[in-house]
C-alpha cells in the first residue's frame, strides 16, 4: 500500500525493496490515458517532455529526499527494436535534467539490462501472472556505480506494479541505499 506522500507503508516494506512509489496522475483522467497511449503506442516520442513535466510536478509534491540518480525501466532490446525508443528512458533523462535544474541528476541507463524477453504486462490480467512474468527479467550491472545511494526509477505506467518491484529487488541486491519511483499513472487491472 503507498500512503499519501508516496511512501511505501511499514507492512508492505516487509515484502518490497521500494520505499516509495510517487503516481503522477490518474489512467482515468481521459488526456492522460490518450498522452500515454500515443507516446508508447502511436510513438510520439516528443510526448516525454509533457508527461515528464507531470512526473516532476508530482515529486516537487513530496517530501522524498532527491536522488542520487535517475534509472529507467530498461526494454528488452525486441521490444526497443519495435518502438524505436524506451519510453521510460526519455522519461528519466527529462525528468533528471529538470527535477533540480539548476544541479541536474545523473541518468544511467547502462545499470538495469532486461535480460529476458517477456510478455507486455497489458496483455496479462492476473495479478500472479503478471509477477512470474518479470521475475528474473532484470539483472544490475555496473554496482559500483550505485552501490550506497539512492535511486528514483522511472516508468511510464504502474498496474500491479510487479515490474517496479522486480526492479527494486535487483537493485535492493546490487547494493541501492534507498529505492523511489514514479510513474505517470497507475492503471487500474479490470475484473
Amino acid at each position: 500500500m503507498i500512503v499519501p506522500d508516496g511512501r511505501t507503508c511499514q507492512s508492505c516494506k516487509k515484502k518490497s525493496a521500494l520505499s516509495a512509489l510517487v503516481v503522477a496522475a490518474s489512467y482515468k483522467n481521459d488526456l492522460v490515458a490518450q498522452l500515454v497511449h500515443y507516446y508508447k503506442y502511436r510513438f510520439v516520442s516528443d510526448l516525454h517532455i509533457d508527461l515528464g513535466k507531470i512526473i516532476i510536478s508530482a515529486l516537487q509534491k513530496t517530501d522524498l529526499p532527491l536522488p542520487d540518480v535517475v534509472i529507467p525501466i530498461p526494454l528488452h532490446k525486441r521490444r526497443l527494436r519495435w518502438r524505436g525508443f524506451n519510453q521510460s528512458a526519455l522519461l528519466a533523462k527529462y525528468v533528471a535534467q529538470n527535477l533540480l535544474p539548476q544541479n541536474p541528476i545523473q541518468c544511467q541507463e547502462d545499470i538495469l539490462i532486461r535480460k529476458k524477453y517477456t510478455l507486455p504486462q497489458m496483455k496479462i490480467k492476473n495479478y500472479q501472472n503478471r509477477r512470474e512474468n518479470m521475475q528474473d527479467a532484470f539483472l544490475a550491472s555496473n554496482q559500483q556505480d550505485i552501490s550506497g545511494k539512492s535511486v528514483l526509477l522511472i516508468d511510464d505506467i504502474a498496474t500491479t506494479g510487479s515490474t517496479i518491484f522486480e526492479c527494486a529487488k535487483v537493485l535492493k541486491k546490487a547494493g541501492v541505499k534507498e529505492i523511489y519511483a514514479a510513474v505517470i499513472a497507475r492503471q487500474e487491472m479490470k475484473k
